[in-house]
Parts: C-alpha cells; structure tokens; sequence
C-alpha cells in the first residue's frame, strides 16, 4: 500500500512524515511540485496522497486570476483524479491551494501574518471520520491568515474570528488544513525536518489509519465473498436476533459484500426497508454483482456521519466493523443518533475474540473496545444499553438498545 506525498521540493518527504506512514503499515512515494509538468494522474497502487505546503508567497499573474497554485508548477491533474476517484487526499499548510481549485474553486487569498486569534474545532468535526475525537488544536498553531473559497458542499472543521475556513472537508475523504505548517511553509523553503507538532503527528497518524483500512478492504473485496461465503449462515442466525417487525427499516452498517442484506429483508419483509452501507466503493460494486441490490439499496457512506435523519432506524447490524474504526465511539453516537425509539443495535462477528486473537498469534487484549468491560460503558456514553453479551468459541454477539 502507497500514499503519494506532493512536495514543493525534490528530494524525500519529511521524516515525520514517513514515520507515520510507516507506523499504519503505508509506503510513501515522493513527487516534486517544482518541475513545470503536472504528475502523473495515474492512480495505479495509491491509497492516498498527501500534499506538503510550501512557500508562503502570494500567487500574482495569470496564476492568481485563474486560481492555480503559486508554486509555478500547474495544478496537478493527479489531485483532481484523487478527489473524482475519492482516493483520500490530506493537504497541509499552503498545499491546501492545489486543494479547492482541483474542484473549480479559487486559491487562498494569503492575506496578512498579523496577529491572530485560537483555533476551535466546529461542530461538524465531531461526526467527521477524520476529526471525530480529536483534541482541539495545540495552542502553538497559528491560524493561517486569509481566506478560502470553498467548493459547493464543502465542510469547515476549524475555524477563528476573521479566518474562518482554517480546516475543511471536500466530499468524502479530501481534507485541507491551512494552519499546519509542515517542511519549510513558513520559512519559505522545504525541509526534510520534522516540524509537525503532536496534534498534527496524530491527525497525520489518523488519516494514515484511514487510509490502510480503506486499502485493506478495496484490495479484498473481489474475493471477499468466496472466501467468507461459508459464514451465511452465521450471518443469518445473527440477523434474525434483531427481532425486527414486518414494514421496518434496517441498516446492515459497514456492509461489505452486504452478506447480512438478505436475512435482514427476510425480517421487514417487502415493505421494510434495508440500506447496506459501507465507506469502500470497492466492497459495494462486489454487493451489487452478488445481487445484494435484491434485497436493498446501497450507499457508499461514512459510519460516523451518515445521511439520515434522526430517529429512523429501527434495527442496526454491524459486522466487525468497530475494529477498523478510528473512533469507533463516533460511529455508536451516529447510530443511536438515527435509531428510533424501540430500535436495536446488534454488533457481530463470526468469530470469538479468543478465537480472532489466537488466529493471529497474540494473547486477548485488555484494552479491546469489545471486551464486555470496555463495551457497556462505550455503548452507556454514546446513548445505549448493553441488553446482551455473548463472546463465545464460534461467534461473538452485543446487542443495544437506545438508552433512557
């Protein structure tokens, strides 16, 4: 697995970077922003890309009235095909300019480095799969002064007085942000030094997460389904304990292959309806040529901000899910956030977790998020009610329901 690292300079990506990648298990290639041709679009064998600032000047010219980034290099075709492809791209400091215009909007008006007021994160970051539990940012960092225009659908996760858009989301998995400076974007030349600061390590180590379990999941999903197919049934004894009623909705969350889709239809019968969703496109496009499409609908969505109103779901299946998350107790907010009164929650998986553990050479884990001691209160601060608990040789089982 491969993440693109886009630089001004020529040379290796920065160390702290690297590191970081190295720590989720993700090579890094480096490409040069400075020679005058864009890189290549090829996305072949890259997970993400990331995009390094550079010198703090101001664009002037044809570059400025057009939007394109200051760096004299052309706006890189490789970041337009990342964000149609949904590829996850992480932009840092002034490498968010190659960001907004990719989707047709203006560069970052630099404005003035006078001085400036603390960053607070917005509301939106705390359902957003990068954000979603992070601390605020240290007070060392700086907004960065100026303005963004935005693309249509765009979210801000970071903002102060007079600089608003300080760190954004563009559709599904592209993020900028412009107040954290990495190599040498504020002295105006790159350097292999690392100078991110323990905020900015974890949300790079974030990112890098999300990057490895998306890739994981895409590189698998066209044999997923024969290679698991011996635990249908499984899947369908889980399912039934929802106790769903005839005409109710059900989500088959983190969906995969969606092999829970048809037990779940069999519950609500036609009409109910069942969503199966999952953030990889990859493990859909594998759903629908199973014919999961049979027996619902699919939406290639995040778990912890999903598209639907509250209080309209009246059973959630989850398969394994949590483990790839990382944070896990955004995606039980969000979904007791949708669960109806009376709605069920059932977590799942075809293995125990002695049996998992053992499989991959490694003793149980204290700290696991699903063992029963860790998962009542997970479930307790996020708006559930552990009603049952199983976690024996052949499956592991928790069903919720909402709380209060």
């Amino acid at each position: 697995m491969a993440v693109v690292v886009m630089q001004h300079a020529a040379g290796q990506a920065p160390t702290a970077v690297t590191r970081v990648l190295a720590a989720a298990g993700l090579a890094s290639r480096t490409v040069s922003l400075a020679a005058a041709a864009d890189p290549s679009a090829d996305l072949s064998g890259i997970e993400g890309l990331i995009v390094l600032g550079g010198p703090r000047t101001a664009p002037s010219g044809p570059s400025a009235r057009s939007g394109r980034p200051a760096s004299g290099a052309a706006d890189p075709a490789l970041v337009r095909e990342a964000l149609a492809a949904e590829v996850p791209v992480l932009a840092l400091g002034t490498g968010t300019r190659l960001l907004a215009p990719a989707r047709g909007a203006r560069a970052a008006d630099p404005g003035t480095a006078a001085e400036r007021p603390l960053l607070e994160l917005t509301p939106a970051a705390g359902s957003d799969p990068l954000f979603a539990g992070a601390a605020p940012p240290s007070p060392g960092l700086r907004p960065a002064p100026g303005s963004v225009d935005l693309p249509a659908g765009a979210v801000v996760l970071a903002s102060c007085d007079g600089y608003p858009e300080q760190a954004f989301r563009i559709g599904a998995s592209a993020w900028g942000i412009r107040f954290l400076p990495q190599g040498g974007d504020t002295e105006g030349t790159a350097s292999a030094g690392p100078t991110l600061d323990p905020w900015g390590e974890q949300l790079l180590g974030r990112f890098a997460t999300l990057v490895a379990a998306r890739a994981f999941f895409t590189r698998r999903a066209d044999a997923w389904e024969e290679r698991f197919a011996y635990q249908t049934p499984a899947y369908e004894a889980a399912a039934a304990r929802l106790r769903l009623e005839p005409g109710g909705r059900a989500v088959d969350l983190g969906c995969g292959t969606g092999r829970a889709m048809p037990g779940l239809r069999a519950q609500v019968g036609p009409r109910g309806h069942v969503l199966g969703i999952d953030v990889t496109p990859a493990m859909l496009a594998a759903a629908a040529r199973h014919g999961r499409t049979r027996h619902g609908h699919l939406l290639a969505a995040d778990c912890t901000r999903l598209p639907l109103p509250g209080a309209c779901v009246d059973g959630i299946f989850s398969a394994g899910l949590l483990d790839h998350l990382p944070d896990p107790l955004a995606a039980l907010r969000e979904g007791a956030r949708v669960s109806a009164p009376g709605g069920v929650l059932l977590l799942f998986h075809p293995s125990g977790r002695a049996e998992r553990a053992a499989r991959h050479g490694r003793a149980l884990d204290p700290a696991d998020l699903l063992a029963e001691h860790n998962l009542r209160p997970a479930l307790e601060a996020t708006g559930w009610h552990l009603d049952a608990y199983e976690d024996g040789a052949d499956h592991f089982l928790a069903r919720a329901v909402p709380r209060g």
